[in-house]
């Protein structure tokens, strides 16, 4: 049975319809200010009533916003003192070291990243985090989690972990970010892009090429006939309260991607880096696999949203508002396809999802890619 969402909205916006009698005709009458907060007071023409569209939690006097901080904070390492002076600077609002007890007890069974925090804290403290802004056309903040990535070897064979950890880590150091720049598309593939190549060779084509590159989210292409399964996951819960963060639409991206990050036990990495070229495109094709993308000098780019691993697979999910009424499959077929490209591993260990508060769409990108699962080839270099 479909669990119903424990939030209101998360962003304080026009309510679609009134409460009490589902009117449409709406509008704003005023604000009224509790001890910490400003709520927007709404008028219905239909039936005459006041009421308020409360973002976040009901029955809270905080902001929802502090709630969700104090939870990252606490999670990346910071006590529950140094957690409350942090939130004295960043919010001027001063939370009881009580109230911040009760905030980390009640939402236990979502912030997951408790079980790991007592030995994530003795190693790094709260050095958990490494992050590189991406100046990619706009700009990306690419974050790893040292400690859960550490911890891969426990949710993946270890072979599939260390290809992840040495591709993560490597995009702080000689990374092709020339690649995902308008200005230069493709030049100087260097020899860390180049041995990520399937075959380890890059034709002078795609070397010189003076195209612009393709956006994985751009991508059309025919697909083989696959297996959506909607479910509901605790990616939902850490959206809905990831958004707590979002100030504007604009910031719900970072904000779940954040709360993620910090809060949950599988999440390791945000904002990836990928592309795949024409090179990794006749790999595939060579194996047999069904992949209708141009074979072109132009590499297609992209960054990953979120990267999961759990139960033996590496989840690739990107955050959708409004994800029921989207199909980014071709997106995240070219996400699946180019980061084993990048860490020369089976199309088969990677599992794609799309998601937002409410729903959540999984699929398998190889069925995407491949007919016959029972005899495939898998991905060896």
């Amino acid at each position: 049975m479909k669990r119903s969402p424990p939030f209101g909205p998360t962003i304080q916006s026009k309510p679609p319809c009134c409460p009490v009698c589902d009117g449409r005709r709406i509008i704003k009458r005023g604000l009224r200010k509790n001890c910490f907060r400003q709520l927007q007071i709404y008028f219905c023409k239909d039936c005459g009533k006041y009421f308020m569209s409360l973002p976040g939690l009901k029955g809270v006097k905080y902001p929802p916003r502090v709630i969700a901080r104090a939870l990252c904070l606490y999670n990346l390492g910071h006590s529950q003192e140094e957690t409350a002076r942090r939130l004295i600077a960043e919010h001027r609002i001063r939370v009881a070291r009580r109230t911040l007890s009760d905030w980390i007890s009640g939402y236990r069974s979502m912030t997951t990243f408790h079980r790991l925090r007592t030995a994530a804290v003795r190693q790094f403290g709260h050095g958990m985090l490494k992050e590189r802004t991406l100046d990619h056309q706009q700009t990306y903040q690419y974050k790893v989690h040292l400690a859960k990535l550490g911890l891969t070897a426990t949710a993946v064979p270890p072979d599939v972990a260390t290809k992840i950890k040495n591709y993560l880590l490597s995009v702080f150091e000689n990374f092709p970010d020339d690649l995902f720049r308008d200005d230069h598309p493709t030049a100087n593939l260097n020899h860390q892009a180049s041995q990520a190549a399937p075959d380890g060779n890059l034709s002078a084509n795609s070397c010189q090429s003076s195209q612009p590159a393709l956006r994985s989210s751009k991508s059309r292409f025919e697909i083989l006939p696959l297996a959506r399964t909607e479910k509901q996951n605790l990616a939902n819960d850490l959206a809905a309260l990831g958004l707590l963060l979002a100030r504007k639409n604009r910031d719900r991206h970072p904000a779940v991607q954040d709360f993620m990050l910090a809060n949950d036990t599988s999440t390791i990495a945000c904002e990836v880096p990928v592309y795949l070229t024409g090179e990794d495109i006749a790999y595939y094709k060579s194996l047999g696999f069904f992949v209708s993308l141009p074979e072109s000098s132009k590499p297609i780019t992209g960054h990953i949203d979120v990267v999961q691993v759990r139960n033996g697979l590496i989840h690739l999910l990107d955050y959708k508002p409004n994800a029921r009424q989207i199909d980014p499959v071709n997106q995240l077929v070219v996400y699946a396809l180019a980061f084993a490209s990048r860490t020369r591993l089976p199309v088969k260990v990677f599992k794609c999802a799309w998601f937002d508060e409410k729903d959540y769409f999984e699929f398998f990108p190889l069925q995407a890619v491949k007919a016959k699962i029972g005899v495939m080839t898998t991905f060896h270099v």
